[in-house]
Parts: structure tokens; sequence; C-alpha cells
């Protein structure tokens, strides 16, 4: 009897696993629960050499997050009208299956590193979170 409730347990964490967490098809996909955006202003915007170690350095930390699964680096286009602010130089937006995803996404070591390695480039960082409103 044992071994049918083990077997059954079994199953159901397998099904569990593959139902619910994040695979690569899922990382690409934009979910609405939770919406991390930022903006980088780097120091030498110009420089190539600063901007390529910059995107090296982002992508690194995107491919290896385990959290993290829209991932989208964008540069300002040219303004058109006058309510856009196209100051920044590189804009990052990420989202989240929950809060608690993003809180762990803060503190996992490719993102650290990521900080670690091009926080000397960027000059201001502005941050926007926000949840599906009909939450």
């Amino acid at each position: 009897m044992k071994l049918k409730h083990t077997f059954a347990l079994s199953i159901f964490l397998v099904f569990s696993f593959f139902t619910h967490a994040q695979t690569a098809t899922t990382m690409d996909t934009f979910d609405s629960n939770f919406a991390h955006t930022v903006f980088f202003w780097l120091n030498n915007p110009d420089s190539q050499e600063d901007c390529k170690a910059f995107e090296t350095s982002l992508r690194k930390f995107l491919d290896h997050s385990e959290y993290a699964k829209t991932k989208f680096i964008g540069k300002p286009p040219r303004a058109s009208r006058e309510v856009v602010d196209g100051s920044f130089t590189y804009s990052l937006i990420v989202t989240f299956e929950s809060a608690e995803a993003q809180e762990a996404y803060q503190k996992e070591a490719p993102h650290l590193v990521f900080i670690e390695e091009s926080s000397a480039l960027w000059k201001k960082v502005i941050v926007y979170d926000s949840k599906d409103a009909s939450l």
C-alpha cells in the first residue's frame, strides 16, 4: 500500500513540475502578473565598448535567470512626440509569475553578478514595478 501512495505522489510531483515550472518556452512569454521595467542611463552612452560590455553582461544574466519570463532589452527610438522620454540608454522589461518570483530574482546569483559587472557603467537606474490591475 505504501508503494502505491509513493508512486501516486511521484506522479503528482512530476505532473506539477511540468505544468507549473518555467521552461525555455515559457521564459519568453509575457506574464501579466508582475512586470519589472528598468531604465538605465550609461555614463558613456556613445561608447561602443561600454554598450557592448553592458549588453553582454545583461544578456548573460537573463540567459541564466531562473525566474525571468519576458526578457526584452530595448534602446530608445527617435522620439516622435513630446511625451516620449528617450533620454535613457537601455530599457529592460522582465515579467514574473508573481511578486515572490520577482523577489527571488533580485537575490539570485546571475542578477547579483550583473550588478557587480555593470554598475560602474551606469550613472542612473530607474525601476518601475507593476502588477496586473485585475488581481
